[in-house]
């Protein structure tokens, strides 16, 4: 990705964001609300090193995943709505977005769930031989799961093509990661026999994103991204949380959206910001706009006996 790109794609999240958030008093969006908003950095430089045919698993915090593989912005905010026109019909709402087209096969508000699933796709990819890349993204909290371990076992035992991701905050919901796990996430996944490394700026987690992806397309196994981030947001909902005392705001950590404005020419970063801010107010027009889901939908997309 070109600086301008990179840019692009990061103010693109955070502007889409902070509308959520300014929005979501109203009631407007019909869905619990996980923000992104500090950790958009991790999905980007991710899906800069992927290829249009690469495919990504998301978890419940996965509106940037979403949004930098190039998920359909209109389809984001009218699922968000609960509108018909929604990526998932209305019926997913903020946890469970989707774009095939874009790459992204799924998010899923089970912690873990999509873990193996994701395995199993690059599974697939290898028998297959398509030289297609998996990417699954999930939070640290989901490490503690029985299925991650299973999966990641499986992962190296038959060298799959996958790359997994893990946008680490440090907390699962208020416990901070410290007072769960013993040892770091990183070490668990070497002993596994997935390569791990821990990365916490945006250059880092591009040059190491590139350098996995290229190695784990060629054939060496999956590899693991521990990426550090902060969680600006609370855990849920569009608010602050730093004066309920379980967790302290890091002043030293260095605004990605920033950064990569310092970068461009400031006439470009004008004109991209005025394209990126007249696209938000489209998606959303576009969201109010659209119609709710018919009651006849209840009984589509479902599978029985």
């Amino acid at each position: 990705m070109t600086p301008e790109e990179i840019f692009r794609s990061l103010y693109l999240i955070r502007r889409v964001e902070e509308e959520c958030c300014r929005v979501y008093s109203s009631d407007k969006i019909q869905s619990p609300f996980h923000s992104s908003i500090g950790q958009e950095f991790a999905s980007v430089a991710v899906c800069a090193a992927l290829r249009p045919e690469d495919k990504a698993f998301g978890s419940y915090r996965g509106h940037a995943l979403y949004l930098a593989k190039g998920g359909n912005l209109r389809a984001f905010i009218a699922e968000l709505y609960g509108r018909a026109t929604g990526c998932a019909k209305g019926k997913g709402g903020s946890m469970h977005l989707v774009d095939a087209k874009a790459g992204l096969i799924g998010c899923s508000a089970i912690v873990g769930q999509l873990i193996p699933v994701a395995v199993g796709y690059a599974w697939a990819q290898k028998i297959k031989r398509t030289g297609i890349v998996t990417a699954v993204f999930f939070g640290d909290g989901a490490t503690e799961e029985g299925v991650y371990f299973e999966a990641l076992n499986l992962a190296a035992l038959h060298k799959l093509p996958i790359l997994f991701v893990c946008e680490n905050n440090g907390y699962a919901i208020v416990t901070p990661v410290g007072k769960r796990q013993p040892t770091a996430i990183i070490g668990r996944a070497n002993a596994i026999g997935v390569p791990a490394v821990s990365v916490e700026t945006f250059d880092g987690i591009l040059a190491t994103s590139e350098a996995f992806v290229s190695w784990v397309r060629s054939g060496e196994g999956p590899r693991f991204l521990d990426v550090c981030l902060p969680r600006l947001k609370e855990h849920v909902g569009p608010d602050e949380d730093w004066n309920q005392g379980y967790r302290v705001e890091d002043r030293t950590w260095k605004d990605p959206v920033r950064t990569a404005a310092e970068r461009i020419p400031h006439g470009i970063q004008v004109r991209i910001s005025a394209e990126v801010e007249e696209e938000i107010a489209d998606a959303f027009a576009f969201a109010e706009a659209s119609p709710f889901p018919t009651p006849e939908e209840l009984l589509r997309d479902v599978y029985g006996a």
